[in-house]
């Protein structure tokens, strides 16, 4: 018994740290890695082991927490209550088994003569959000965060017209304080028209409406307005503010249409647990037809009283649950495997399948991830396999259709094991798979296809923002070796671009201008266009935050590098090993040798004249009249540095209206804080304003 809790131990640890990590991948960064489906097989798995060894229960479980903390770079804010998240039913089963809790917590035994009279709503896939109301003003939107605490996202939401500044004063009494609850979701037509847009521009599509609208509702910089301008607000619940009398889930639902929120028209009253699971399945025909994605049902308990009655565990209410659709599958054929490298040299096994309809998409093709995950499903070419749509967006080999395979080989077909290349299909270097690592790599830095997608990376608006460097022209530049690694593309002459396919004279010296352009940049972005594993624009600016300049980081042991709030092991060995490395440190110097810079560092290396603001640092706060990005780039310019959060280092705060908590602890620390007329005096060389 003890070897087994000891394994039970082992494998919850395992599991916690995994839904750790992807909690953070899912709410920090916006960018899964996994399916709804596989992280609710692991949490779910979790729960078994918690249950059955009540032991491993501890304050650090996933299953005691919602989401993940909220990213640096924007102002927290509690929430007026718990934002909590909900328990899943996979089937109809299990959504008994809810109504048996609900029964047996009420002290009733189950009487299914006694029906409990529920709201049936569709389960908008996307991004969680609390709106805050006072006197029917909109006082501050913010993110789900951990559930107790949420990032301020008001001034993205200025944009979304769905998102009202004042509620409707011909509705229902307006309170003092109203707390609302809903989803930004990015309806479908506005996600294919945005996807269209950003091809056209050469830039990758997104991958489904979800991460596209929670990525919107979480910009710092180069802030998208159109796509802020796509997203769309469904109201569901009302954590404060409810009229007096009211006393059930539908006259919440009718009192925020009274307010002029978007309500989802396809909600019910349902009287017994039979009426919510036919909606359940009228909702499930119909979900390709409907204007946004949804990935299941939410059954609510209609009467407050109840819902007060039942209150909540760590995580979830006891009163609701989501009954998830299944996902959506279709069977085809594997015509062949083809290998992709990355930009960190990862090759990626692509299923090619012929084409099929799975949830209204054509699918044509599917990660197969790794070999690890060829040889755990025994996927061969010419086999039958399952497809489904993961997330209901994401494609998916779910699982071969071994009764084919059998039939096949009886008929003399031949369906080889696969394994992939031990030279990299495009450089053919010697590939490497690390002890520890489920990816194969192709090590050589100067891989063409490496060089390609980190000329991409390079040149989009998070990093160097090189307007004009599409992928076609990336192709071109590579392929004719003018550009062989990342400091050539500075390198580059008029007449050696305007040589290439479909390059004239004027769009050459505009390619040139746009990289002169680019070199003036910030540590942030230069980090992120190094391309270095792991790094995004919120660790970059974590790490810039510390560090400040480049030198120091470079010199740093990843003990120091791990020790700093918000970076983890993982990437610290990444950032270390990356710029450990001989040749990537020859290339950053390269690259600052050609011109690349970022305004501490230029002033000081040029002997420029020292300018207004040079040496400060900067934190912006609060609603401002212009994007955020406006100001980043004035106090630059004038030898400002911005920081994300307030610290004793930081000389100035600048606040807008509604400014939180950096406001309250640029005070606490006695920092001078200015607004925007106070900035502009000091950009202007006049005398800092006194306190």
């Amino acid at each position: 018994m003890a070897a087994k809790q000891k394994q039970a131990q082992k494998r919850a640890r395992q599991l916690a740290g995994e839904l750790h990590r992807h909690d953070a991948l899912y709410y920090q960064l916006d960018s899964p890695e996994i399916s709804d489906a596989e992280y609710d097989g692991l949490r779910r798995e979790l729960n078994r082991l918690e249950s059955e060894f009540p032991g491993l229960l501890g304050d650090d479980s996933p299953n005691q927490r919602v989401g993940s903390a909220p990213a640096s770079g924007f102002d927290t804010f509690p929430h007026r209550s718990p934002m909590l998240s909900l328990d899943n039913a996979m089937d109809v089963d299990e959504l008994r088994a809810f109504e048996q809790r609900v029964y047996r917590f009420l002290g009733q035994t189950f009487d299914s003569q006694r029906k409990i009279q529920y709201i049936g709503e569709p389960k908008l896939d996307g991004s969680g959000v609390e709106l805050i109301y006072q006197n029917g003003k909109l006082q501050r939107g913010l993110t789900r965060g951990d559930g107790q605490t949420g990032e301020d996202v008001t001034a993205n939401l200025n944009p979304v017209r769905s998102v009202p500044e004042r509620l409707r004063s011909s509705g229902a009494p307006i309170p003092p304080v109203a707390s609302i609850r809903g989803e930004i979701v990015l309806p479908r037509a506005q996600f294919a028209e945005l996807n269209r847009a950003r091809i056209a521009r050469d830039q990758d599509p997104f991958a489904n409406p979800r991460n596209a609208a929670a990525g919107a509702l979480r910009q710092i910089h180069d802030i998208d307005f159109n796509r802020l301008r796509s997203l769309e607000f469904r109201a569901y619940a009302l954590a404060e503010g409810a009229p007096s009398g009211t006393a059930t889930q539908w006259s919440v639902l009718e009192t925020l249409a009274s307010w002029g929120f978007i309500v989802s028209p396809e909600s019910r009253p349902c009287q017994g647990l039979d009426e919510a699971i036919a909606l359940h399945r009228t909702l499930l025909e119909g979900r390709n037809a409907m204007p946004v994605e949804i990935d299941g049902t939410v059954i609510k308990i209609d009467s407050i009283d109840l819902q007060n009655r039942l209150g909540a565990v760590a995580r979830a209410p006891r009163w609701a649950i989501a009954f998830k659709f299944p996902p959506e599958q279709a069977s085809t054929l594997l015509e062949g495997i083809e290998v992709q490298v990355g930009r960190t040299g990862a090759l990626t096994p692509v299923a090619k399948l012929a084409p099929v309809q799975v949830g209204g998409v054509t699918v044509s093709n599917t990660s197969l991830h790794n070999q690890d995950e060829i040889e755990r499903k025994d996927v061969r070419v010419g086999d039958t396999v399952i497809i489904q749509r993961a997330g209901d967006v994401i494609p998916q080999l779910v699982r071969v259709v071994l009764d084919e395979r059998i039939k096949g080989a009886q008929a003399g077909r031949k369906f080889p094991r696969y394994k992939l290349p031990a030279k990299c299909p495009v450089c053919r270097a010697a590939t490497l798979r690390l002890v520890g690592e489920s990816v194969t790599r192709c090590p050589n830095l100067d891989c063409p296809a490496q060089l390609k997608n980190n000329l991409k990376h390079l040149a989009h608006r998070g990093a160097l923002d090189v307007d004009g460097l599409g992928e076609k022209l990336v192709d071109q530049l590579v392929e004719s070796e003018m550009v062989k690694r990342l400091s050539d593309l500075f390198a580059l002459e008029v007449d050696q671009v305007e040589s290439l396919e479909r390059m004239g004279k004027k769009s050459a010296d505009n390619l040139i201008a746009a990289l002169e352009r680019s070199k003036s940049t910030t540590l942030a972005r230069f980090l992120i266009a190094l391309g270095i594993r792991h790094v995004g624009e919120t660790i970059a600016e974590i790490l810039s935050q510390h560090f400040e300049e480049l030198e120091p980081l470079m010199a740093a042991s990843i003990d120091e590098i791990e020790a700093i709030e918000g970076v983890g092991p993982t990437i610290a060995e990444s950032v270390f090993r990356f710029l450990a490395d001989t040749a990537n440190r020859q290339e950053i110097e390269r690259l600052q040798s050609l011109g690349v810079q970022w305004p501490a560092s230029r002033a000081v290396e040029t002997g420029e004249e020292e300018q207004p603001l040079t040496g400060l640092h900067f934190v912006l706060t609060g609603s401002l009249s212009a994007p955020r990005d406006h100001f980043k780039e004035r106090i630059e310019r004038a030898g400002g540095k911005i920081v994300g959060s307030v610290s004793k280092k930081t000389d100035y705060l600048v606040a807008g209206e509604k400014a939180g908590s950096k406001l309250e602890k640029a005070q606490k620390l006695n920092i001078s804080v200015l607004d925007e007329t106070g900035l502009e005096k000091l950009i202007q060389g006049e005398p800092p304003p006194t306190a």
